[in-house]
């Protein structure tokens, strides 16, 4: 029998997170509610959920907070909730390590399936099976990014990404040197609901580039006022 994925809802208003566990729990969902920032710590810990639905307004410890000392130890997929929609709040919340952010009130349906999908995206590397899973590989000196086990490899060491890190990665080494708009990439790796959030991009690309050092024989450029490029020399 397949074990029920874990999702940990964090939540002060126990009425959305009790509504949020009976959605999640008709999809077979395995839930656990916490209502503060310190005790999501505490349960990341003892539940260790496959993924984490944070609120950000928390009292205490914020959401903001929360997923900052998650991402600290951890690329559990987290999407955020917030009743705030100003693309400042989903930039902070993406600069934080966030998969995925959703605007109160929600949609059921939509929520479900933003789960799913962020779930679907999110495969730990499995180095046994690497080499049998080939089929969405890019490689380069010194770099070997495989979409289908979501592994990225430099220099032989493995390197930890969230999905959407890892996709951007992916697509931009998949067409060495062709320039890509914001915009481009923001409809191919994030869909519409993210359409005139540029700024989403450029902080993928900032966090890219902490991870994975420009090398040699390539780098990720910036073509200046129109967008980004794996550039291979």
């Amino acid at each position: 029998m397949v074990a029920k994925q874990k999702i940990l809802i964090v939540d002060d208003d126990e009425n959305i997170a009790e509504l949020i566990s009976l959605y999640l729990t008709k999809e077979c969902f395995d839930t656990h509610m916490v209502f503060d920032g310190e005790e999501a710590l505490r349960a990341f810990d003892s539940y260790q959920p496959n993924l984490i639905l944070l609120d950000l307004m928390l009292p205490g410890m914020d959401g903001y907070q929360v997923c900052r000392e998650i991402r600290s130890r951890s690329n559990t997929p987290i999407i955020m909730l917030s009743a705030k929609g100003e693309v400042f709040d989903k930039v902070l919340g993406l600069e934080l390590g966030a998969d995925d952010y959703v605007i109160k009130p929600f949609d059921s349906k939509e929520l479900v399936a933003r789960v799913k999908a962020v779930l679907r995206r999110y495969q730990p590397a499995k180095p046994e099976y690497a080499d049998a899973s080939r089929g969405k590989c890019v490689e380069y000196p010194g770099i070997s990014i495989n979409l289908t086990n979501y592994s990225v490899m430099v220099d032989g060491k493995h390197v930890d990404m969230p999905p959407k890190e890892l996709e951007l990665l992916y697509f931009l080494a998949s067409s060495p040197n062709q320039v890509f708009t914001r915009e481009q990439l923001l409809d191919q790796i994030w869909g519409y609901e993210y359409v005139g959030d540029t700024r989403t991009v450029d902080v993928h690309i900032k966090r890219l580039r902490e991870k994975i050092k420009d090398h040699p024989s390539w780098n990720l450029g910036t073509v200046w006022g129109i967008g980004y490029k794996f550039e291979v020399k």
